[in-house]
């Protein structure tokens, strides 16, 4: 695999914390009209923002910071019992409008390249699929990128993230309680309580599951097919 990147560097960066591991890949969408704006805001010191990478539409890379140094792109985070994932990630903004200016559906071109980086960083560290995550997943309340358009089920197929198999998806409908939901969420690695009442937090950490493994209905709702496919990918993180 020959990757053509092109260095672009960033100066919000710093030394990663002693010890920490790299051990979770995290995609955003840059969520502002343009490639030329977004870069521009990550590389503005006064910004404070930037990521190790930036797919543009037609697939090309630039590198802001180096895989070992850390960069600013996930904020206030949470996964798997961790916080302030800046220190433990690599982050790739990938070039797209958002939801605030014309949320599109991201070009053949863009997910392949943004397929090929994930493998090359996958084999350079030691990151479980599990951690292959995107912002909204760990930051629920506060985040949609990179949203429901972008292709995680086709990024598993070649060997990024997971997507659990469609013959097992309606064996995950014995998940009935809300306390059953908030465990699930849990396993996967969310930023839930086990215990409690149905709740508008809840129903923000639904929708970011959703948004990665359902993403044909966002509502923040248990509805039958959430409820299997929520089953379904507790099931295979527990078992893998």
């Amino acid at each position: 695999m020959s990757l053509r990147i092109r260095d672009l560097s960033s100066p919000n960066q710093d030394d990663r914390p002693p010890g920490t591991p790299i051990e979770m890949l995290i995609l955003h969408y840059t969520g502002m009209r343009s490639a030329r704006e977004a870069i521009d805001r990550l590389r503005d010191p006064a910004a404070g923002v930037s990521s190790h990478y930036v797919v543009d539409e037609d697939g090309a890379i630039l590198r802001l910071v180096p895989e070992e140094r850390r960069a600013f792109h996930a904020g206030v985070s949470y996964w798997r019992g961790h916080s302030s994932l800046n220190g433990r990630s690599i982050g790739i903004e990938i070039v797209n409008p958002g939801h605030e200016f014309g949320y599109r559906d991201f070009p053949v071109l863009q997910l392949a390249a943004i397929c090929d980086l994930c493998l090359a960083i996958l084999a350079r560290h030691p990151i479980p699929q599990r951690n292959v995550v995107a912002h909204s997943d760990v930051a629920p309340g506060r985040k949609q990128d990179p949203g429901e358009k972008f292709d995680w089920r086709g990024l598993a197929a070649n060997g990024v993230g997971l997507w659990p198999e469609d013959r097992v998806q309606l064996a995950g409908a014995h998940i009935a309680s809300v306390n059953e939901v908030r465990a699930a969420l849990a396993d996967i690695g969310y930023d839930v309580a086990r215990d409690g009442a149905w709740d508008s937090q809840l129903a923000a950490v639904l929708r970011a599951f959703q948004r990665h493994w359902r993403q044909e209905a966002i509502t923040g709702e248990a509805d039958s097919g959430t409820l299997a496919r929520l089953g379904a990918v507790q099931r295979m993180l527990v078992a893998g």
